[in-house]
């Protein structure tokens, strides 16, 4: 029957720009917004959205108050969002500096009370701060992802240790990307083993409504390559925490403690 409308001839093409930075202003304004995550190979999810960035700390994941009873002295707070760790932090009397590569999280974080937020990427701590500057560099929210790829990660990590002190620990969360029986997960691990890369290697873009940002490389590390990648840079793995039994429906989440070997 013909109604008069035209069918669509194909997607429509997002905008490139800070989708991560949009959601998080949209969440402080109105209490919605949720990210979408796109992967390269078609597969599209949703995050767990603004209440998890600006959750309170009695609201967390286990793992992760846990793992800030690990932070001491001078933070970094690595991809810090809305500034939920950085703020808790903040209150218990840490000197913080929080980084995201969005500059709307940034914004947002600020405009939350958080004293000292940047707009720096992972790949730029080096030059944006002074060595041996951090006794703690935290990574929660699976922020491990950050350093990228299996060739990207060593130096990523290497970065970091020169920002950091001597006897810094750095505090890493990700997930085992295995550790699941999603068939489309499982296919995509089996096609990035077929390219040489890691089974949780992603290639992933953010988007929020009509925004998306460009695509950039994140990376879920189960704790044996966590160790490996590691390697060869000053930090070491010592510890992992991860969630009480019955506490991970998702599976394979956990926080790496690495301390930094001098």
């Amino acid at each position: 029957m013909d109604d008069g409308i035209d069918e669509p001839t194909g997607a429509a093409t997002p905008e490139t720009g800070d989708a991560v930075g949009a959601m998080l202003r949209a969440y402080a304004e109105t209490g919605e917004g949720r990210e979408v995550i796109e992967r390269d190979d078609g597969w599209i999810g949703v995050s767990a959205g603004g209440e998890f960035y600006f959750a309170d700390y009695d609201e967390w994941p286990e793992p992760d108050r846990r793992a800030v009873d690990r932070v001491e002295g001078r933070v970094l707070d690595v991809g810090c969002g809305a500034g939920r760790a950085a703020l808790y932090l903040q209150e218990r009397g840490h000197d913080v500096t929080a980084i995201d590569v969005s500059e709307g999280a940034v914004e947002v974080a600020r405009d939350r009370g958080v004293a000292d937020a940047r707009a720096v990427d992972i790949a730029e701590v080096a030059d944006a701060f002074e060595p041996d500057t951090f006794d703690t560099v935290l990574m929660l929210g699976n922020n491990f992802g950050l350093v990228g790829t299996a060739e990207t990660a060593p130096d990523r990590l290497r970065d970091l240790a020169t920002v950091a002190t001597d006897d810094a620990t750095l505090v890493a969360q990700s997930r085992d990307p295995v550790a699941t029986d999603d068939e489309h997960h499982l296919a995509y691990h089996e096609k990035n083993r077929e390219r040489g890369r890691l089974p949780g290697a992603l290639r992933m873009r953010v988007r929020h409504e009509r925004l998306a940002t460009p695509w950039f490389d994140y990376l879920m590390a189960a704790p044996d390559t966590m160790a490996d990648l590691a390697s060869g840079t000053p930090w070491e793995l010592v510890d992992t925490l991860e969630p009480e039994e019955g506490l991970d429906p998702a599976g394979g989440d956990y926080v790496g403690i690495l301390e930094a070997n001098g």
